[in-house]
């Protein structure tokens, strides 16, 4: 009997979760990422429930947990600096730290997938699926680099604007469910010396005005901002270059005080990643599937009334 031949689309979370299984289950699998590499940057997420028994089966919670952000607790300041909240036991990306959950930085628990996959699957960086031609055996697949081939199932693991779902499903905005934001995270230095600490910025009038976390054993630090908006990711985001997106953030923010204009600055050159769901019936199409949502789940606080936040 021949070998199933499976194409993942996506080489974040996903992807290489999947491929490490049905590798393991004897498929021959592929792996397409459109970027160079592996994609640096990004939120952290939690590994909780079902997924931690998961990663110890694939021989990985081990070093997932060495890797995470390990963080103590959060504040809140004011513009002028100053702290009106302190806990030890919530965090606003992590939720309740008495839980067993492990979050750890998105592109930290993508490199221990990739790595524990091994030789046998296949990864093509810098490539993309261009094409999808569903047949009566197999679904014939041309890239934008690479040649033609042909597999037995395809899924799509690119992420919640994933263009290979587009292919199949057609456009986003026709079952996305958009949730009213948009998320920006950046990479910049730990000048503030946090130490496995988190700190919310909170602006004049009680609006929100961004996190920043130590993480990496405090050797850097992660950026939060977020803007407000109910146009749909296709307008915000598809009508705007990398560069716009920022300018967007940077003019929601120019009033900001405390450290945010400097931790701004640090911005420049680093992606915006978007909060929104997928909304469909089913998953999908003959021998292709569409993961149905972001590969990472994101714990997020709750707006907080007053000055303490109301945690998942």
């Amino acid at each position: 009997m021949p070998t199933t031949r499976v194409l993942i689309s996506g080489a974040s979370i996903a992807g290489p979760a999947l491929a490490y299984w049905l590798d393991r289950y004897g498929f021959q699998v592929t792996v397409v990422e459109r970027a160079a590499g592996p994609r640096p940057g990004g939120q952290a997420i939690d590994v909780r429930g079902p997924a931690l028994e998961v990663c110890e089966r694939m021989g990985v919670l081990e070093e997932i947990r060495a890797r995470r952000t390990g963080l103590r607790g959060m504040s809140m300041v004011d513009d002028a600096g100053r702290e009106l909240f302190r806990t030890t036991g919530h965090t606003a990306s992590g939720g309740d730290l008495s839980r067993p959950d492990i979050e750890i930085l998105r592109d930290d628990l993508s490199s221990v997938l990739l790595a524990a996959g091994g030789d046998g699957i296949e990864y093509l960086f810098g490539d993309a699926i261009a094409s999808l031609a569903q047949g009566p055996d197999e679904v014939a697949v041309t890239f934008h680099r690479g040649r033609p081939r042909s597999f037995d199932i395809v899924v799509a693991a690119d992420g919640v604007h994933s263009s290979t779902r587009a292919l199949v499903f057609g456009p986003e905005e026709n079952f996305i469910r958009h949730l009213g934001g948009y998320l920006g995270v950046w990479t910049a230095p730990n000048y503030l010396g946090l130490d496995r600490w988190q700190v919310i910025y909170e602006m004049s009038g009680g609006v929100p005005g961004g996190i920043v976390m130590s993480v990496r054993d405090n050797t850097e630090a992660r950026v939060y901002v977020g803007v407000e908006s109910d146009e749909p990711p296709a307008r915000i985001l598809g009508s705007r270059t990398v560069s716009e997106q920022k300018q967007l953030l940077a003019d929601r923010y120019k009033d900001a005080r405390w450290e945010m204009p400097r931790l701004l600055e640090y911005m420049w050159g680093r992606p915006i990643s978007t909060s929104t769901c997928w909304r469909r019936s089913t998953w999908t199409a003959g021998p292709v599937a569409g993961w149905p949502c972001s590969a990472t789940r994101v714990t997020a606080a709750r707006p907080w009334p007053g000055r303490a936040p109301a945690w998942p």
